[in-house]
Order: C-alpha cells, then structure tokens, then sequence
C-alpha cells in the first residue's frame, strides 16, 4: 500500500533519472498527495515540480534539499524540508556543496582510470546533463561501459565509501546541517539512519542542534527496524517521518514514490506540515 506523502524523492535536478514534472505525475499515480522533493545539495527541480503539482487540486509539494554530512567513519544525510528556494544563503550553501561534488567526480573518474576502467569525465558530465554530479552519476558510466551491471553494484565495488575509488568531498557536520537548516526556517530531518552507529549519541547532538525529525518509516525498512526507530525518535521527541528516497536508478526492485514498506502514519503527516506552515508563515514585526 502506497502513502499519501513522501518526504524524500529524487529528480533529475540531481541523480534521478525522472524529470521535476515526471516525478510529480509518477508520485500521483502511485496516491500521493504530499510530496518532497529533495534533490541532493540543489532546490533547482523545486520550480518545476510546483507548476506540476499546481495542476492538481488535492496534491502539495514540500520544496526540500538533501544535504550530505560527515562524521569519522560514516556519512551522514540530512533532509532540510520547507526551505525557501529563493533564500540567497541556502543557494550560496548548495552551490558550495555542489562545486565540491564535481571535485569528487574528478578524483574517482581518476581512481578508476587508474584501476584500468575506462571510464571519462566527459561521459559523466553528459550522463549527468544539467543535474548536480554525484556517485550515480559515474555509476551509470560503470554500468554503460560494461564494467558492473548495475547501479548498486558500483557501488559496492568500487564507488562506495570503503571501494577503492572513492573519494572525499567538503561536507558539514551533522549539527552545522541542522543549525544551517533552523536558521533558514526550514525543518530538519535526518536521513536513512537505520545503520549509523550510536544512533542515541548522534540524536542527542543534533537535537541540540534543532534537529524536528527522523525518516523511520524508511523505504524497506523491516518492521522491527521501524520499530526501533519508532522508539528513539519517540525518546529525542522527534516527528517519525520517511520516504521512498526513489531516483529510479536501481532497477525494478526500487519503490516508486510512496511505496515504503510501511506507510506514513497520518500523525506524523499531520505534525510534519502543521511544523511546516508554522516556520514558512511571514513573522509579525
């Protein structure tokens, strides 16, 4: 079963392989009726989508960002739901982030040069079009060239955090994503963080920071996962949200925007946009 909101999707404003508008129109068909789109490090598919979703009378969209983050170890992703995609920081920020994207894509491209795999930044760049550059990106060079056959195998063989061609990037920290986030008036949530290692500590931090939410409703996420993320973000009092993460990179056996393994509850949905218009609405004075 579908859920009626989504708060974390992918275009090709970034590593998607859909449109603003086709994202949009796909999330519809699949009954949802609030819809984030949060594109890594880049708000630029935010307009297209709203002229998409301005043709139909029961559907919202939320314009939203996904920030990558970096602890020693592991990476850590924030969604920054409700930013206004006009502010002149947060496009200074993204813009920062996205320059530092590129970087990265050079420094694999060289690494898998290195390991023999021809592979080319130009082939990147045309995979990529106009979107921000990421891993997907040369993933799909791998998977053209005949070197892995898919997505997911790229990464776990060579472009993933532990592979041989993986490559740093400027990142902020966890609570500088968040703090960023609050200052901007948009709401915090952290991402995917089923695996992270001392989840409470991390919490507790970025709680601090004004962290509002957590995905626990996460696309495969079991149901004792869901369960255990249930109870932490009840302990940090944070809003229990979750999304598909869709790009539509991954082959058939991705959902489709709204297609968690268990759907949003509608409190969480409820919560989540009352938070919302409270932080957009024009302050007195």
């Amino acid at each position: 079963m579908s859920s009626r909101a989504d708060f974390h999707c992918h275009s090709t404003a970034s590593d998607g392989i859909l449109s603003p508008t086709e994202v949009v129109e796909l999330a519809y068909q699949q009954g949802v009726r609030i819809l984030a789109l949060t594109d890594h490090d880049s708000t630029e598919g935010v307009a297209e989508a709203r002229r998409a979703a301005a043709r139909y009378d029961d559907f919202t969209l939320v314009p939203g960002v996904e920030l990558g983050t970096d602890i020693p170890g592991a990476e850590v992703h924030v969604l920054a739901l409700f930013l206004d995609p006009d502010n002149a920081e947060l496009q200074e920020t993204l813009s920062r982030l996205r320059a530092s994207r590129v970087g990265r894509g050079q420094g694999i491209v060289e690494k898998l040069r290195e390991m023999g795999l021809d592979v080319t930044w130009e082939q990147v760049k045309r995979i990529a079009g106009d979107a921000s550059v990421g891993r997907p990106h040369v993933a799909q060079a791998l998977v053209d060239k005949g070197y892995v056959s898919e997505v997911r195998e790229a990464f776990d063989r060579y472009i993933g955090r532990n592979g041989p061609a993986y490559v740093e990037r400027e990142k902020m920290t966890p609570a500088d994503a968040v703090a960023t986030i609050v200052r901007l008036g948009g709401i915090p949530c952290l991402a995917h963080p089923a695996d992270l290692e001392d989840l409470d500590g991390l919490l507790a931090e970025l709680k601090a920071a004004g962290l509002a939410a957590m995905e626990v409703f996460y696309k495969e996420y079991e149901p004792p996962t869901v369960s255990r993320l249930e109870q932490a973000a009840r302990k940090f009092d944070l809003i229990p949200l979750g999304g598909s993460d869709f790009h539509g990179i991954f082959g058939q056996s991705e959902p489709p925007p709204g297609g968690m393994r268990s759907p949003l509850p509608d409190a969480s949905i409820e919560a989540v946009m009352a938070l919302g218009r409270e932080r957009m609405a024009p302050k007195a004075g």
